[in-house]
Parts: C-alpha cells; structure tokens; sequence
C-alpha cells in the first residue's frame, strides 16, 4: 500500500507521526482492495472512494460522477489482499483506568491514539469520572492540537457511580444539571445506579434537549431501576443484560441473569419489550472476562502491557488474576444471551461497547476487536459483528447520516486491514492505515509514541497523574 503524495503533519502536532497536513488537503481517491458494505451485508471489490478535501466521502465508485478536480487527487492504492471497513463505532469506550489503586480518572494523552490507532474513530465513553477532561480532549482533537477519535462525551453519570451524587436529588435538580451538560456540549448521557424517578427526570429532559439516554440497569431491588421500567420510560439504549421481566425484583440482577432461561416467556417478553420499542443493546460481552479468567480471544497479539510505564508493568506483574464466578458465569450467560436476541430478530440493535477500565493490562482500543471476535464466538455471524461495531452504533447516537458505513456524503471515517473478516473476524486486528474525517494516520506510528507512555513512571509521579490538567483545561464545575 502506498500513496502518491507524503504523510506530512501541521506543524502543531509534527511531534505524532502519522497524521495528514489539513491545511494542505486535496482530493483523495482509494483504489484496490475489497470494500466491506455493511449496510449491505456484502463484500466486493473496491470500485473507487472519492473523498473531498472537507473529509467527506463524495462518491463510491463512478455514481455521482468523478469531482472536476480528479486529475491531481492524491491516491491511495491498495492490494489486493486489503479490506476497507467502516472506523468502528465504540459506545463504552472509556477513557478512565485506574493505574496506582487510587480510583479511575481519564487518560486523555495516550489512549486517544490507541483507539484511533485501532479503526476505533468514534467513541462514547459511557460515562466519566471527571468530565471535564473528555470535554477538553474533545475540543483539542476537533481543533487538530490533538490526534484522536471523534469523542462524543458522555458527561458525569446520573446515579450512585457519579462521585458526590446526592441521592436526595429531585427530579427539578436533575433537570437543571442536564441543562448545565447540554450548555457544555453533552447530548448523550449516561444512567449508573439511577432510581427510577431520577432516570425518569433524566430521560425526559434528554429527549427534550434531542440527545439520547444509555443505562447500566438493575432488577429493580434496593431502589434501583429494572430495563422494563426504563423503557417504559422511553430509555434509548441498554448495557451488559436486557434485564426486564426475565429478572427476580427482590434480588441483584447478575446472579439471576447467569442462570436465565432464554426458551423461557419471561425471558421472551424482554426481548418484545426491546424489539417492540427499538431499544438498542449494548452486550460488552468481553467485559467481565477483564475480571476474572482469560478466555478464548484475549491473547495478547499488540503486547498491550508495554503500552504502560515500566514502573506500571512492574506493578501489574505482581498481581495475581484469580477466577471470579459471577464474572465468569456473566461472560458466559451474555454470550448465550446476546446470540438469543439475536436470533430473534434483534442483531439490528446491537451495538459494540469496549467497557473496558483498564488497570494496566489490556487496553479498550484493542478490546474493540476482542468484542468483535466474541460476537463471532457467541454465534453471531461476522458482518452482523461488524454492523454492530459500525452502522448500529451509529445509529444509537443518532448519527447515522454522517458515520457508520462508506457512502457518499458521510464523513471519511474508515481503516484498512490485512484480511478478510468476513472469513477471520480476527482480520479485523491487522490494521495497516486508519483514515477519520479524510485525514490518514499511521497506526504503527501511533502506537509507537504510545507505547510505554500510560500512566505515572513512578511513584513519585503517583498523585501528579491522578491529578492531571491538561494545558488549557478549565476548573472542574
């Protein structure tokens, strides 16, 4: 794979290799390879991507007619063992690790450019811990001080995961914090610990200002909200298990989740009451496994751990992965589970989420493929595993006019494999270029000015870390 012109930075990023120079851009065409359509469903031969220099696509192949200025576009020419996919859309993908044992808080310098570095070019986090910090990385990456995915914050969560959240908040107050998020730039927010009159609150005032609400959800035990009340409530998007009436309201809800019955009427009624609403569901099936053992699908194939400090990995050897059984039994009641949905006509509201915190071992932007490739292990076929991963995501924020699939006016978000994933889903980990917005970017490079960059180098730099400011950030609200 080569292209006709070089790979030149605007002088404010120069220091991160891999980046195309905005100020300089022109037309671009890809030629080669295979195309992945995933609204579609098929994969042909690539018949020609024109993307104009504003970062969007103009045509695939000769519809529409070849721009005037055709002759002089920068071309991409691909071989013929390359696939085009659509950058994976990742709606749990957080930011926040917790690296010295002293609570989660985002990185925001190095984790950009693995996601990135991955195909990942759009991310939701899901939730943060200090808001603040993805709104400023937002802003640098959109204004190109800064390489990275497109981050759509999620704001602070709304629930007892939010540090410093008052559990006597009334609807009104709920209300007004909303507000104060959307003046901020938040549309899309995130519901962790909630009671059902604050998730109420939340959904209503969201919807009012056209943003959408995600929720990690309950039984409905201890005052918090079961997924049938949420919907009822006109809850957007679901996370970990569908819930409803498949769970006991007297009881937690994963000790009841893993022994699910999926032939069961209970079980059937959930997934009517997500079909019957449209309600999307996020599985991040590989999530639990990050707690307990390995399995099949978390081979280490980057060396993630080299990604840290030196003084991390030393930490991260010493500790010992012990077997968790409700983690464990999850990871195998949600693979069972998503593939039942599935299989009931469901795989049109299944999207792709990382939730992946990470403590020094694994990082979210590979976990993405980890995702992928256990969507195919539950039995999901591979391109069902690459929409959900692409066009569902997109459409679960709303944003499937301008990402999610390679079609002309959407944006040029996209990255080339070595591979086919439609026979290897695991292709998809043998990223060899990486284009977001009609900007390309060296994965290999990316990589290589993160690697052994994440988090503090010792433990003199412990608090420092924890407490970081990025130049230009503001005061925490």
């Amino acid at each position: 794979m080569r292209a006709t012109a070089g790979w030149a930075c605007v002088a404010l990023i120069a220091f991160l290799p891999g980046c195309e120079d905005a100020g300089s851009r022109g037309w671009t065409f890809i030629e080669g390879g295979s195309l992945v359509d995933v609204e579609a469903g098929t994969l042909a031969a690539n018949p020609g991507i024109w993307i104009a220099p504003h970062g969007r696509i103009h045509a695939v192949g000769e519809v529409g007619g070849p721009p005037p200025e055709r002759i002089g576009a920068d071309t991409v020419r691909l071989e013929d063992g390359h696939t085009i996919l659509p950058g994976l859309v990742d709606v749990h993908a957080h930011y926040n690790m917790d690296l010295t044992g002293d609570g989660r808080v985002e990185e925001t310098q190095w984790n950009p450019l693995v996601f990135l570095a991955n195909g990942v070019t759009t991310t939701w986090p899901g939730g943060e811990y200090r808001p603040e910090l993805i709104l400023e990385l937002r802003d640098r990456i959109e204004a190109g001080t800064w390489v990275g995915p497109r981050v759509i914050p999620s704001g602070p969560y709304y629930g007892t995961t939010r540090p410093g959240w008052d559990p006597n908040m009334t609807p009104e107050e709920v209300r007004a914090d909303v507000d104060h998020w959307v003046e901020r730039g938040v549309l899309h927010f995130k519901a962790k610990g909630a009671s059902p009159e604050h998730l109420e609150a939340l959904i209503e005032r969201v919807h009012e200002h056209g943003g959408t609400v995600a929720g990690h959800l309950d039984s409905g035990a201890r005052g918090t909200t079961n997924s049938a009340d949420a919907i009822a409530m006109g809850i957007d998007r679901v996370e970990h298990i569908l819930g409803g009436p498949a769970l006991d309201r007297d009881q937690p809800a994963y000790p009841v989740w893993n022994r699910v019955d999926t032939a069961s009427a209970a079980f059937r009624e959930t997934v009517r009451l997500f079909l019957d609403n449209e309600v999307f569901f996020d599985a991040t099936m590989t999530a639990p496994v990050y707690l307990t053992e390995l399995e099949e699908g978390f081979d280490d194939w980057a060396g993630e751990r080299a990604f840290f400090t030196p003084w991390v990995q030393e930490r991260v050897a010493e500790r010992e992965r012990r077997r968790n059984a409700l983690m464990s039994d999850l990871y195998q009641a949600m693979q069972r589970t998503t593939l039942a949905f599935y299989n009931a006509g469901g795989g049109h509201l299944i999207t792709m989420g990382t939730d992946l915190p990470s403590r020094g071992e694994f990082l979210a932007g590979f976990g993405a493929h980890r995702e992928l490739h256990t969507m195919v292990l539950a039995g999901i076929p591979p391109i069902d595993a690459l929409r959900a991963g692409t066009i569902n995501g997109a459409r679960a924020l709303g944003m499937e006019a301008d990402i999610g699939s390679i079609a002309p006016g959407k944006w040029a978000d996209l990255f080339v494999v070595r591979g086919n994933p439609l026979d290897e889903i695991r292709n998809t980990r043998n990223v060899e270029l990486v284009m977001r917005e009609g900007l390309r970017h060296d994965p290999a490079a990316l990589l290589d000015r993160a690697r052994g960059r994440i988090g503090p180098a010792g433990p003199d730099e412990r608090e420092a870390w924890y407490l970081w400011e990025p130049p230009g950030s503001g005061s925490t609200p």
